[in-house]
């Protein structure tokens, strides 16, 4: 028996996991879980251990985190095409990001293994069909018959599959030279070129065009241009898919979740006393924790002693949802509260949970000015209290898509239905979150 048998502690109450047909101690379970506990890693540990080193400079305030990604990946949507088109949105902001503030940017994928969602309900009805809810492809399917939505414990092994394809076609980009610095005007073709955002990203690119030809006149061309790192991310959500792939490495003998760089534990299920806390004790991959609204600087402070116990740089990161109208209010305690405990976190802006709501015409939507407001808040606040405001973490995608209101292309509640293709929740789309970026650029130039 190794040590991962005896790793977690038996008998806690994971919150928000599937019923699996025959239960977790059932044949299906346990054959999908021997199979994803023979294959190979898709991360690696000393990765993870760089992502840490890059969260420590973000903490310290020396570099910006960018997070983005689709709110729920699926297997169809899982082409090349698609996943281009995330990691050029995310390159193209993280370039408006870094030229204005002259920060280093960490680049975070929501990619490669975000195939599952908690819900409010564990059930849906349409009519008079009650059916399980649909908790992301790596459970069931969205399409509404009993069929599609019984949980089925195979789906994991084609995440692990998917996130693997996903993975090597982000490390084929990122490394072969899609991602070189010299190449920001190609990331906007096939995009947004006739926009005002579309304009101001070309003027942006002309300028650092000049520069690394200047650069380049002068003799300096360095490697750094030319490659970044670009890790992946996901809600540690599934139990029996987490600890499938929990590895000792052979480096450190410490114990690695090897399905992504960075995980993050729920709003719904960071319970203290609970199976997904415990987990992400015992991992020493860099962990984020979603706060909302009404937790309190005692829940902060006790999950830094549950999760970060010796304090290391880089460790932990807080992603706080309040809501546009909330976080002006909520948020300064809680950063003075852990400020004045002398524990250093970074800290992270989501600004879609808090601010998603049903259009008249029956859509679930946000509205950009919103996600722009609680972005906002977020910056005002660190700056009252002199702390740094250390990133976003955004849902989005890099396809047309018409999920949330407003921003430059001004989509109304009657477009919606144009363009809506979101599994769970709503995206920005490529120009609204570009526009972000540029707008996010500008607080952190100001901080």
């Amino acid at each position: 028996m190794n040590s991962l048998d005896t790793l977690f502690t038996p008998g806690l109450v994971a919150a928000q996991q599937p019923q699996w047909p025959g239960g977790v101690d059932g044949a299906p379970v346990k054959s999908a879980v021997a199979q994803l506990k023979s294959f190979p890693p898709l991360v690696f540990a000393g990765e993870c251990d760089d992502l840490k080193a890059k969260i420590a400079e973000a903490a310290a305030g020396r570099a910006f985190w960018l997070q983005g990604g689709d709110c729920a990946e699926t297997f169809a949507a899982a082409t090349a095409d698609s996943i281009r088109n995330r990691i050029k949105t995310i390159l193209q902001m993280a370039a408006v990001l870094q030229y204005y503030s002259s920060l280093p940017v960490v680049k975070v994928g929501r990619m490669a293994g975000q195939f599952a969602k908690p819900r409010s309900n564990d059930f849906e009805t349409r009519g008079d069909v009650t059916l399980p809810a649909y908790r992301g492809d790596a459970v069931n399917d969205l399409e509404f018959n009993e069929a599609s939505r019984t949980p089925d414990p195979d789906r994991m092994v084609r995440v692990y599959n998917t996130s693997a394809a996903t993975l090597n076609l982000v490390r084929a980009f990122t490394q072969g030279g899609f991602a070189d610095l010299r190449q920001v005007h190609e990331w906007n073709k096939g995009f947004i070129r006739d926009s005002s955002v579309g304009d101001r990203y070309e003027q942006m690119a002309r300028e650092i065009g000049r520069a690394l030809d200047f650069m380049k006149s002068a003799g300096v061309d360095p490697d750094s241009f030319k490659s970044v790192d670009f890790y992946s991310s996901h809600e540690a959500l599934i139990m029996e898919y987490e600890k499938a792939l929990t590895r000792i490495d052979s480096r450190t003998q410490l114990p690695y979740d090897v399905s992504a760089h960075f995980l993050w534990i729920g709003e719904r299920t960071r319970q203290l006393d609970g199976a997904h806390i415990d987990f992400a004790a015992k991992v020493r991959n860099p962990i984020g924790v979603k706060l909302g609204p009404k937790s309190t600087v005692d829940d902060a402070l006790a999950l830094i002693d549950r999760l970060d116990p010796n304090r290391e740089p880089g460790r932990l990161t807080f992603i706080t949802r309040m809501g546009a109208g909330k976080i002006r209010e909520a948020l300064p305690a809680l950063v003075d509260g852990v400020t004045k405990s002398g524990a250093q976190v970074l800290w992270v802006c989501d600004p879609m949970h808090g601010n998603t709501f049903e259009a008249a015409t029956g859509y679930k939507t946000r509205r950009f000015d919103d996600v722009m407001d609680e972005v906002k808040g977020f910056f005002e606040v660190h700056k009252s209290l002199g702390t740094h405001p250390g990133g976003i973490h955004i849902e989005l995608t890099g396809d047309d898509v018409t999920e949330c209101l407003g921003g430059g292309e001004q989509i109304s509640e009657t477009d919606l239905a144009t363009r809506y293709e979101s599994a769970c929740d709503p995206r920005l789309n490529h120009s609204q979150s570009l526009e972000l970026a540029f707008l996010v650029a500008e607080m952190l130039r100001d901080r």
